[in-house]
Order: structure tokens, then sequence, then C-alpha cells
């Protein structure tokens, strides 16, 4: 049984330390997935050739679209998360401001689900990309194999 949406409520017992510690972790993730996006890219770069010649040319441009534009929601969602931490105070100041730090809290639960949400989006797309290189570069060993004969 996969469940799509989480169920997110248990922020309100989560500590200042709790959010802070997954924001970091966010925080590290995207910016590791950035790299890997930058990665797909080149990879990609040095197999458009073949990329333009297969007849999956338009699946493989729908791909390579959706790595753009998860290129594109990175950026945002990690300003968010460190403008998210940076407010954290409001949680460890020790003033009791119970509208803030529900509001806070809301937040958090806000960025839960965006973060997954997300993740789940790009480790599909990542998913799909191995699939492609792969398949390019099987494609092309047999052409060199049977040249070879």
């Amino acid at each position: 049984m996969v469940i799509d949406q989480m169920n997110t409520k248990y922020v309100q017992w989560l500590s200042a330390d709790d959010m802070h510690q997954q924001s970091r972790t966010w925080i590290s993730e995207l910016n590791f997935i950035k790299d890997e996006q930058h990665f797909f890219e080149d990879l990609i770069t040095s197999y458009t050739r073949k990329l333009i010649e297969t007849k999956k040319f338009a699946s493989h441009k729908e791909l390579i679209d959706s790595l753009n534009e998860s290129r594109r929601t990175i950026k945002p969602i990690i300003k968010q998360i460190v403008k998210h931490e940076s407010e954290l105070e409001i949680m460890v100041d020790g003033i009791d401001q119970l509208e803030e730090e529900a509001a806070y809290k809301d937040k958090h639960r806000e960025l839960i689900d965006e973060v997954n949400y997300f993740l789940k989006h790009y480790r599909n797309i990542k998913r799909q990309l191995f699939g492609m290189i792969k398949e390019i570069m099987r494609t092309e060993k047999r052409q060199h194999l049977i040249a070879k004969k």
C-alpha cells in the first residue's frame, strides 16, 4: 500500500532542535541534488547526438525538460528553508509567542510536504534519466561490437 500524502501533524511535538536538524538535512540533500543535476546535464550533453538520433527523442526531450524544471524549482525551495531556519529563533527565544510559534510549525509542515514532493518527483526523474542513458550506452556498445566484426 502506497501512501501519497503524509500526515504531518506530528510537527507540533518536534523540538526546535529537531526542526533545525531537519532543515539542515534538507539543505544538505538539496545541495547534493543540485550537484547531481549538474552531473546529469554534463552526461546529457555528452550524449546529445545519440539522444537526438533515437526514435524516442520526444520522450527524452520531455525528461530533459523535467530535469530543467527541477533545477528551477530547487533554488526557491532552498531559499525558503534557509529563511525558515533563520526564523527558528521564535521557537527558542524563551518568550511565549503562541501565534508566531504556531505559524512557524505550520510553515514547517508545509516545507515537509513541499520537500517530500520534490524529492519523490526528483527520484522519479533520476531513475528515468539513468534508464535513458543506460539504454543509449547499450545501443552504442552494440553498434561498436557490430562494427568490430
